[in-house]
């Protein structure tokens, strides 16, 4: 047998080259990890918890048990809801650390259709307060309220005895700039709409822990599941935030007064994560002859549609696998009741400094009466100086079967 002793000093140059171009990937990769690089979509404020129940447990909803604000964490759960009727109303002063003009509101409610379907609809609407316009020379040229809402409306339905689904249409309005020209009055700017979809499903099931009663409940829901929005006439549009959400939640009953649940979710959008750009000499971003920047990690977003982003953002990130762990955040929470009359609550939310840092505790409490329901939450920030410090939400519920047996009684 014939040695070929070039052959083989050209593999092992082969494999050490390789072996030395994965260690330049995976040691750029590495470098990006403490870059910061924030995923931003069109519209956050879907994102946003509207309610104080899921607020005060760390923005956690997604396998909880049923109530009036479900058709935001999961509309599936409206099927298994123990009243035929609900709604609530909730309102929450946004960013007050930085402006006081910054509102969100949200009206929601559900009815039950015979015992295995539930039909919802939903309000939510954020005010951004108001917005001075000015000139090149800083001259006022007008104001403007700019605001977004998004109404939904949703369908439960139970297909099987510990199992359903639940699909949420929204409609999705964004105003910015009350129709102001930008860029030397070169463009036209406009409200921004889209449409979305969620789908949802729920299961929980009877167990015993202990001794005692519980019930072990998992959710899952793919939220605003729609087309990209523009405020311009240009090809310029941005994605909505589509979101994957999964979660689950034990319940256990202490006994015939007390009650304690608690879970966790986890959350990722479901679109492009920003590429790295090469840099010039002087630190900006390089571009190619069509006045393009050069993509150096990642992918082009413009060039992704809705339905591929979906798949592609669980392995498009520029640092690779370790980055993509780094965009999901975590919720966990309790909720402690009494006779189901009064709750406590408190819950932490996770999210990593490269990718909005979001991180604080949250604490809430409810108080049932007759007809009606409060809740509020506190928001807790774990660093100082932080926009969304002392945020309260305030919700206040309706129980319709309890005012049908009010007025049975009075008769």
């Amino acid at each position: 047998m014939q040695f070929n002793l070039k052959k083989y000093i050209l593999a092992g140059f082969a494999i050490i080259t390789a072996g030395s171009s994965t260690a330049q990937i995976n040691s750029f990769r590495d470098s990006l990890l403490g870059q910061i690089n924030t995923i931003t979509t069109a519209v956050p404020f879907l994102q946003i918890a509207p309610d104080s129940r899921a607020g005060g447990m760390g923005d956690y909803g997604v396998a909880t048990s049923p109530d009036a604000n479900s058709i935001h964490w999961n509309p599936a759960k409206l099927a298994f809801a123990d009243k035929a009727y609900g709604f609530s109303l909730s309102y929450t002063p946004w960013l007050r650390a930085l402006v006081n003009d910054i509102n969100l509101a949200y009206v929601s409610g559900y009815k039950k259709l015979k015992n295995d379907q539930a039909f919802g609809a939903s309000l939510l609407y954020f005010s951004l307060g108001n917005i001075d316009f000015t000139d090149d020379n800083a001259v006022k040229t007008g104001s403007f309220n700019p605001n977004e809402w998004a109404l939904d409306v949703a369908y439960s339905r139970k297909l099987g005895e510990n199992f359903s689904g639940g699909l949420a249409l929204r409609y999705i309005y964004s105003n910015l700039t009350g129709g102001i020209t930008i860029a030397n009055n070169t463009i036209s700017t406009h409200a921004g709409t889209s449409v979305a979809a969620d789908l949802a499903a729920y299961y929980r099931s009877p167990i015993e822990l202990s001794g005692k009663d519980a019930q072990l409940a998992f959710g899952l829901n793919i939220s605003n599941i729609g087309s990209k929005i523009s405020y311009t006439d240009t090809e310029s549009k941005d994605f909505i935030p589509t979101n994957f959400r999964f979660g689950t939640n034990l319940l256990v009953e202490l006994d015939d007064y007390n009650s304690i649940g608690f879970g966790a979710d986890v959350n990722k959008l479901l679109v492009p994560t920003p590429p790295v750009y090469y840099k010039n000499s002087v630190g900006g971003d390089s571009l190619d002859a069509d006045r393009n920047k050069v993509i150096q990690a990642g992918k082009d977003p413009s060039n992704i549609s809705v339905a591929s982003a979906i798949f592609s953002s669980w392995s498009d990130a520029p640092a690779g696998f370790k980055e993509e762990l780094k965009e999901f955040t975590y919720s966990i929470g309790a909720e402690y009741w009494y006779d189901k009359q009064f709750a406590i609550r408190a819950g932490y939310f996770h999210e990593a400094a490269t990718k909005g840092n979001r991180m604080f505790f949250t604490i809430g409490a409810g108080l049932r009466y007759n007809v009606f329901g409060l809740d509020f939450a506190y928001l807790i920030p774990t660093t100082q100086r932080n926009p969304l410090e002392n945020t309260l939400r305030f919700t206040l519920t309706f129980d319709f079967d309890a005012l049908k047996k009010t007025d049975n009684t009075d008769e």
